[in-house]
């Protein structure tokens, strides 16, 4: 049974999120601040977390900051962000800062779940949850090596931290070096379904993952854009 942490002040929200998530079969945990939610994930093992933005002590922006520099497990777990503003400026930093997803409340429940499933379907094949059930391999391309059976990579030998979701965006780049992919065919191969107008999403990663990998991120000598159709690895 999965594990999945609810992180938000208001209580209400906390208590109806438990509700819905239990009754789709999940093993819920609830916390109120972001850094009761850290103490949670020191001592239990959560599968994924759904956190909201504004909170007292430590908001989610800088929960998720410290979490994704955790190492092993913990610096993996795919993280959902709850949003009470519709401006772009929240949604593209809880992205720059690691988060894998979002939700602007008032959420939709089953959008929210169908989230919550793509999430943890994909972190299973990422081999965080259960046994991997696609063939894992090696890849490498122009100095960049992916171990998706050690779920490593590494530049010009030097390991590279990557979110879930950034693991799994190169993963698709870099078993078709040169090929264009459109970013709803990105978001669709990294998420399972699809993006329902979200493509935005997928330009916010690949900045983040030239920041990683480029030496000059302005300049990319790896991941190319290709205007008007998309993204390769070149």
């Amino acid at each position: 049974m999965y594990t999945i942490l609810v992180c938000d002040d208001d209580v209400d929200i906390a208590s109806a999120l438990k509700i819905y998530l239990t009754a789709e079969g999940y093993n819920v945990l609830v916390a109120h601040d972001g850094e009761a939610a850290l103490k949670i994930i020191a001592s239990e093992r959560v599968h994924l977390v759904i956190m909201d933005i504004m909170m007292p002590k430590l908001d989610g922006i800088a929960a998720t900051a410290r979490l994704r520099e955790a190492d092993g497990v913990a610096g993996g777990i795919p993280i959902i962000l709850l949003t009470a503003k519709s401006e772009d400026t929240d949604i593209v930093l809880g992205l720059n800062i690691g988060a894998d997803d979002y939700v602007t409340k008032p959420y939709n429940p089953v959008e929210l779940m169908a989230r919550v499933k793509a999430q943890l379907r994909r972190y299973t094949k990422l081999g965080g949850a259960t046994d991997i059930k696609d063939k894992p391999g090696v890849y490498q391309h122009g100095g960049i090596l992916l171990d998706d059976n050690a779920k490593t990579v590494t530049l010009d030998g030097e390991q590279v931290s990557l979110t879930p979701t950034e693991f799994a965006l190169l993963k698709v780049l870099i078993r078709e070096p040169g090929h264009v992919f459109s970013s709803k065919q990105l978001y669709e191969a990294v998420r399972g379904e699809s993006p329902f107008g979200a493509e935005g999403m997928i330009a916010v990663h690949i900045r983040h993952l030239r920041e990683k990998l480029e030496i000059d991120p302005s300049n990319p000598r790896h991941i190319k854009v290709v205007w008007g159709q998309g993204y390769k690895l070149e």
